[in-house]
């Protein structure tokens, strides 16, 4: 009885999740993330909540990548297009994108990018992070 409770408990803690931790700073809310192309890619992230930002960072997994262009659709219908043309090697984060000091609620992200490097050694993932507004 008790060596098939082990082994279960061993399968279980087997099949958990493989998805890895990631440390965020306090106040940094994971936004969402997508694998980029090797060819120049446009993705879109739709931010899923209602909550307001003050600023955006990307945190690149892999591969280095090329960000071409970047939009920030906010809520109320404005738009961010930030002037961006930057090398973001594997493990880095990019600058920090401030958005407004009172905070804004997010509708989507929409980027254009690519993997860099040789198309055998795999593609790069991006993180997007948003800033929570704290408040007065």
């Amino acid at each position: 009885m008790i060596t098939g409770i082990l082994i279960l408990g061993a399968i279980l803690v087997a099949c958990g999740p493989a998805r890895r931790s990631i440390g965020l700073e306090e106040g940094w809310d994971l936004l969402g993330e997508q694998k980029v192309n090797f060819v120049r890619d446009k993705d879109v992230i739709e931010v899923r909540n209602n909550s307001t930002y003050t600023a955006l960072q990307f945190k690149v997994e892999g591969h280095e990548i090329r960000l071409n262009e970047l939009n920030v659709i906010f809520q109320n219908g404005d738009k961010l297009s930030p002037a961006i043309d930057a090398v973001i090697a594997p493990d880095q984060s990019s600058r920090v994108i401030d958005l407004a000091t009172e905070g804004k609620a997010i509708s989507r992200i929409e980027f254009k990018y690519r993997t860099t490097g040789n198309v055998f050694s795999g593609r790069a993932n991006v993180l997007v992070f948003g800033k929570r507004f704290q408040g007065y």
